[in-house]
């Protein structure tokens, strides 16, 4: 008689800063949270104040538990409590897994940390779910050209965010491009559009998240890139930031064009902007959104390389 108990599957959703992965976590979790499962979301974030955390405690309840890696310490540091946070949860009998890690998270360290003992005896890799902007930016650093290769390499699916904000023919660009970075980057494999799902997600059915659960990984090979001792990415953390919405919205677009700022990838946060208005700022080079939320911390993340902590308070008028 076989008496081994089941190992709980994991989920990793990924995607390259401001793709959306916390919405669709959202969504992905509610429809496994119908189905009567009991799940465990680990966001595993690179900055010091994890903002998407926040973002997801309305999940919260008898069958979804939320527990978080913050960043802000160095990468095997980071590894470790990766680790540490993982042996912990294995414990709570959880029927799956959702990890959400930060935009600049090399995929690798995902299931190098799942093949490890005793974590490989808990668990498995289930779904690799990759999210992808349908308006991704056509000029990518070396740094972010990488990234986005090991994150859709070994993706089960690629899910398009923000289809309805753009036109077919930037959707066959972004498409085309994601191919030409992975071939770029020595991987054979190039993505069809039965890979790639590319729906509204308002128009996201029970079917098609059935079809995400299931979707599974692939196992590519691609050529890595060693940036050695060279802090390829950083976050600069502003607590309690007073300023308007208005004003953070001409800030945000002066540090996107400011040189001097170092290279921004995004500026995400939560800021009061009325005596009982909370909003979430999203931004990226390419858009910015803003988006009520109830009362949280105030918090702002500025993720780049090459920050300028100095400018960019300077800009924001924060000390």
């Amino acid at each position: 008689m076989n008496t081994e108990k089941k190992k709980t599957k994991v989920d990793l959703v990924t995607g390259f800063l401001g793709a959306g992965k916390t919405t669709f976590i959202k969504k992905y979790a509610r429809y496994l949270l119908d189905k009567g499962c009991k799940i465990g979301v680990l966001e595993n974030d690179f900055g010091a104040v994890n903002v998407d955390m926040m973002l997801l405690h309305d999940l919260e309840g008898e069958n979804c538990e939320l527990e978080m890696v913050s960043g802000g310490c160095d990468a095997d540091c980071h590894r470790r409590r990766f680790k540490t946070k993982l042996i912990a949860m294995g414990m709570c009998g959880y029927d799956r897994v959702l990890i959400e890690p930060s935009g600049i998270f090399d995929v690798d360290e995902f299931f190098d940390t799942l093949y490890d003992e005793p974590l490989n005896r808990w668990y498995e890799a289930g779904s690799v779910i990759t999210i992808l902007d349908a308006g991704l930016d056509e000029k990518l650093s070396e740094e972010e050209e990488y990234l986005l290769a090991s994150e859709a390499a070994n993706a089960g699916k690629i899910v398009l965010s923000k289809v309805q904000n753009v036109s077919e023919e930037k959707k066959e660009e972004t498409i085309a491009h994601l191919n030409r970075t992975l071939e770029q980057a020595g991987c054979r494999r190039q993505f069809s559009d039965a890979e790639i799902l590319q729906k509204n997600w308002d128009d996201l059915t029970e079917d098609d998240f059935k079809m995400l659960s299931e979707c599974s990984y692939r196992s590519e090979d691609y050529r890595k890139l060693d940036f050695g001792e060279q802090q390829t990415f950083d976050s600069l953390c502003f607590l309690e930031p007073k300023i308007t919405e208005e004003a953070l919205k001409k800030a945000a677009e002066a540090i996107f064009a400011d040189p001097s700022c170092g290279n921004v990838f995004r500026i995400k946060g939560i800021v009061k902007t009325g005596e009982t208005v909370w909003s979430e700022i999203n931004a990226t080079r390419e858009q910015m959104t803003f988006q009520a939320v109830p009362e949280s911390q105030e918090v702002l993340i500025v993720i780049g390389a090459g920050l300028s902590k100095e400018r960019i308070s300077g800009i924001l008028g924060i000390k």
